[in-house]
């Protein structure tokens, strides 16, 4: 099912079936003082139907619970295609893990039926939807049973419904870091008192890492390393440099594909390699670069890597990923790569990656960013996006051969 689809579902059918529920629970009575969390919590479950780069933005979040209830077990709810990095990161035992498959509605029906009636026997004592306006997450927070349900809300904003039986529920805030909205969310499970309605919320950083690793032997890297060599001769001699290029579901947050050839053509003039990574999706993109750039430095690295892990481990065996916003600058922040990532449509204040590791690359036009959870992430410039397309590339490469010449001149094993 088709991005589109989902939202025009979600946005119509959705409201209706929130306000059903929400009369239901009025006149059932079960709209009075909201439920309190138990001392000590068996079950409970975070729904992050996200993009898989969400789920590392969570990271502190996962830790906060595993910290503050180490007895409870923690289940997470999220789709299908997204649980492979959840795996890889171990936020929480593979037995905990449940999904949803969104690639038909009727598949998607039946798995929400499945998983209510799975969690409604496990017997849960609280839940964390961690979307912002989604109504489909809002009500399987319902449908679970869970007696503690934490949540956004809209408040007074105008056209984001999603029902009143969320009953720990804070406020979304568009001007502060998503990852210190999470953790949040874990301080609204404790009561109706530690809500910020009634009181103030925790001061907070931005967490400074994503309290998340992926565990590599040296051998494993030193192993994996030595295939790209063989497999891309250039890479023995040259330090290597990852560009993703694509934009993704959202492809107005993709910078000019000219600008990333001007890049590219510099770095591999420079003496560097550079490996166009992506999904084979990409792979017409990377072909179109590859011509520009006119160079055997430059290789086509889409559909390269057949996991996340993998890379993980390419990223390893690099020295600098230049992207847009997206998947890979978040999973390049449990790696020890530098990261240079495009914003504009959306703004690395609310959604950039967590560490020290990371340069935001930001135009600060007036109209940026524009995509928001208020208006379902769609944009109003007909995809001629000016924010991005004002990063001239010259700086961009003088940025990114700043770093490579003061970095360690051998390539990372």
């Amino acid at each position: 099912m088709n991005i589109q689809t989902q939202r025009f579902i979600d946005r119509w059918a959705g409201q209706l079936l929130c306000g059903a529920v929400s009369g239901w629970v009025k006149l059932t009575g079960m709209f009075g003082a909201p439920a309190r969390m138990p001392a000590a919590p068996k079950n409970i479950l975070v729904i992050l139907l996200s993009e898989m780069g969400s789920i590392v933005l969570a990271g502190p979040m996962f830790a906060a619970l595993r910290r503050k209830y180490p007895g409870a077990a923690i289940h997470i709810l999220q789709l299908k295609k997204n649980q492979e990095v959840s795996k890889l990161l171990s936020l929480t035992d593979a037995a905990h893990m449940h999904t949803l498959d969104d690639s038909s509605g009727a598949s998607l029906i039946s798995d929400i039926l499945k998983v209510s009636l799975k969690f409604r026997s496990i017997g849960l004592d609280a839940v964390i939807d961690c979307e912002l306006f989604s109504r489909v997450s809002a009500l399987l927070s319902f449908s679970t049973g869970a007696p503690v349900r934490v949540g956004f809300t809209p408040h007074t904003q105008e056209g984001l419904y999603r029902g009143s039986f969320i009953n720990h529920s804070i406020p979304y805030n568009p001007y502060q870091h998503i990852s210190k909205q999470f953790l949040s969310l874990v301080d609204a499970l404790q009561s109706p008192e530690a809500m910020p309605r009634n009181r103030a919320g925790a001061i907070r950083e931005i967490p400074s890492e994503p309290e998340l690793s992926v565990p590599f032997s040296a051998d494993e890297l030193r192993s994996y390393r030595q295939k790209v060599e063989v497999d891309h001769p250039v890479t023995a001699s040259r330090a290597l440099v990852l560009v993703y290029a694509g934009g993704g579901i959202l492809p107005e947050r993709a910078w000019p594909a000219s600008h990333y050839a001007r890049v590219v053509q510099g770095l591999c003039n420079a003496g560097y390699a550079v490996g166009l990574i992506g999904l084979k999706d990409d792979a017409v993109l990377a072909r179109d670069l590859k011509t520009q750039v006119g160079s055997e430095a430059c290789i086509d690295l889409t559909g390269y890597t057949k996991s996340i892990r993998e890379l993980l481990m390419l990223m390893h065996a690099s020295r600098l990923l230049i992207t847009n916003d997206g998947g890979p600058s978040h999973f390049a922040t449990v790696t020890p790569i530098q990261t240079m990532v495009f914003f504009g449509p959306e703004t690395g204040k609310l959604y950039g990656p967590l560490g020290k590791k990371t340069i935001i690359l930001e135009s600060g036009i007036a109209c940026s960013p524009c995509l928001t959870a208020y208006n379902h992430r769609l944009t109003f410039c007909d995809g001629d996006n000016q924010c991005l397309k004002r990063i001239a590339p010259d700086p961009v490469l003088a940025q990114a051969l700043q770093y490579l010449g003061t970095a360690i001149e051998s390539p990372a094993e």
